[in-house]
């Protein structure tokens, strides 16, 4: 009874914290890269501290974005430049200079950049 218990606590404590529930419909945005649909979904880290440069723009530590293309999905962490945001795990980039074209690149060996526009 009691390992049942726990195992019912834990499943819901896993399934409040998961990155879908703090995403707010909002700040889903769609684009298509390589003519082929890309989701883009930010999250805002849970970390408050706000003399960390990466705290512009409404993401400090702990912030990251989940991108959806070409069936995978990609977890990337925010980075800590300052200025606009922008996400990176060692191998993929993301960043939005111009939203309506972000930036988004792959290095493997050599960086390979993908044409992205925003789909309206």
């Amino acid at each position: 009874m009691l390992r049942e218990l726990v195992a019912i606590a834990l499943s819901l404590v896993m399934l409040l914290t998961a990155p879908c529930a703090h995403a707010s419909s909002s700040a889903v945005q769609h684009f298509l890269c390589e003519d082929e649909p890309l989701e883009a979904i930010a999250f805002k880290g849970a970390v408050d501290a706000a003399d960390i440069p990466n705290s512009n723009f409404d993401t400090v530590p702990g912030a990251f974005v989940v991108l959806r293309w070409r069936q995978n999905s990609l977890q990337l962490p925010r980075t800590n430049n300052a200025g606009v945001p922008s996400y990176s795990d060692g191998r993929w980039w993301w960043q939005a200079l111009d939203p309506d074209h972000p930036e988004f690149a792959q290095l493997r060996g050599k960086v390979e950049h993908y044409n992205c526009t925003r789909e309206y």
